[in-house]
């Protein structure tokens, strides 16, 4: 959208926050009946792959799913025509939100291998083709907040010196805020997977991926005061897109656990157990600002935790729509490569359950 790199720490970024927001309450209307709706996970994870391929910003992939979310849900359209959408929509959306030179060219789209895998060809004529259509179906408007414009608004105070970790004082601010840039990053991907996010506004699922950042690293309060001025959101307003969110979190820690569990059985180790007992995501909702019991500080974050992406994607190949569907932990099956182990860590919410994290040593 045209905005300068870091618009969020200029001094117009109040203005630009307040026209978003003003915008995104004239979001084209999203009613989940397309005939080919469940395809769409296998679709968006196209885009993500290629995305990630080449390296393009987070509001043009989450641009280029929104346009194909709102096309789907309009047009009844084959799986062939649907491949060439997906790509028109990315493209288009990386006319929008990258700069010139970083929008994928006809020629690279073509020499990637997910495109010999599915047998697909993109013509200029085609490509261009398929552009009008879509600028003409959203009246040439591509100016369609998502997810991604406001989280980097959001996260200018997400950590703060003032909170408290575990009830102690953080033993590192710098190293906090950077866990939670990779946990915010990780729940907006989250997002992009199920068509129920679009149910709520895009400020507000940026509002919940703070939220559920800031209860998975056990920072309290989990929703202060001066994030709720900010969104203008309250926690109960929150509730059903964290709650959400968390659910999906805790199925990639379990798919996580298995895959490593797989892996010791394979190298004849002993079998992987989750040390403490996973509490129910409801845990997580009870109280905006829950208490924790007190003990000693903790030495901060691992030096050597890898928080890598939890959705690495590579284009190698990648399994056409027909194939088996997969957990939301994968974003395709055959073109994602293997998470990152993740050490289990079972740190207390309350002063009855314990969850697991990977994010601080014990």
């Amino acid at each position: 959208m045209e905005l300068e790199d870091q618009w969020w720490k200029g001094q117009v970024a109040a203005d630009i926050y307040q026209a978003l927001r003003y915008k995104e309450l004239k979001l084209p209307s999203y009613k989940g009946q397309s005939p080919q709706l469940n395809l769409r996970r296998y679709f968006a994870d196209l885009i993500a792959i290629i995305s990630n391929r080449f390296q393009l910003c987070p509001t043009a992939r989450h641009l280029a799913v929104y346009l194909l979310d709102l096309f789907m849900d309009r047009y009844d359209v084959t799986v062939q025509q649907l491949h060439m959408v997906s790509l028109s929509c990315l493209v288009l959306a990386c006319k929008f939100e990258e700069r010139e030179d970083r929008v994928p060219k006809l020629e690279t789209l073509n020499g990637l291998g997910c495109m010999s895998s599915m047998n697909l060809v993109l013509t200029r004529q085609g490509l261009l083709h398929m552009e009008l259509l879509l600028l003409e179906t959203f009246n040439w408007n591509l100016y369609l907040p998502t997810a991604a414009h406001f989280i980097d608004y959001y996260l200018s105070i997400a950590v703060l010196a003032g909170d408290l970790h575990d009830g102690w004082p953080m033993a590192s601010l710098e190293k906090t805020k950077l866990y939670m840039n990779k946990y915010a990053d990780y729940f907006l991907e989250v997002s992009l997977q199920d068509h129920f996010f679009l149910c709520f506004t895009p400020s507000l699922v940026a509002a919940a991926c703070l939220s559920a950042s800031r209860l998975i690293l056990h920072l309290s309060p989990s929703w202060p005061p001066r994030l709720q001025r900010l969104t203008g959101y309250a926690w109960e307003n929150l509730m059903p897109c964290v709650e959400k969110l968390l659910i999906a979190h805790d199925s990639d820690l379990k798919e996580a656990n298995k895959q490593k569990c797989q892996q010791q059985q394979q190298q004849g180790q002993t079998a992987f157990h989750s040390s403490g007992q996973q509490a129910p995501v409801t845990q997580y909702l009870q109280l905006p600002s829950m208490q924790y019991p007190q003990k000693a500080p903790q030495a901060g974050l691992a030096a050597n935790h890898r928080s890598g992406s939890y959705l690495s994607h590579s284009t190698s190949s990648l399994q056409g729509p027909n194939g088996p569907q997969h957990s939301a932990t994968q974003a395709a099956a055959t073109s994602t490569e293997s998470k990152p182990s993740i050490p289990s860590r079972s740190y207390p919410v309350s002063m009855h359950y314990s969850y697991t994290a990977p994010c601080y040593d014990a």
